[in-house]
């Protein structure tokens, strides 16, 4: 049983940083696919940022030179490092995992992301 689990999301003001983790357990392969959705009320679900298993990255054009997406020694573990955080960030954010051989698609249970004066 694959599970993902998130971390980091909070209350921020306008112009402030948050860091989101994200590990994944119960899979014996790395992901081939591994990132970050966000969902904000009233809207569609969206990409922030993806990296694949060969480290090419994936932004959405609103947050590209604000977020940067990485992974971490342990495997399946993705951080987002989200910087100049703006109101139109608040969303739920999501991490996403892809594992490789078409052994599925996974999807954490979300985390709070809150930009405001």
């Amino acid at each position: 049983q694959v599970q993902l689990v998130e971390s980091g999301g909070g209350l921020v003001q306008p112009g402030g940083s948050l860091r989101l983790s994200c590990g994944a357990s119960g899979s014996p392969f790395s992901f081939k696919i591994m990132g970050w959705y966000r969902q904000a009320p009233g809207k569609q679900r969206e990409l922030v940022a993806t990296l694949t298993t060969g480290g090419a990255t994936d932004y959405a054009d609103s947050v590209k030179g604000r977020f940067t997406v990485s992974s971490g020694n342990e495997k399946n573990m993705v951080y987002l490092q989200m910087n100049n955080l703006k109101p139109e960030d608040t969303a739920v954010y999501y991490c996403y995992l892809d594992l490789p051989l078409e052994l599925g698609e996974y999807w954490g249970q979300g985390t709070q992301v809150t930009v405001s004066s």
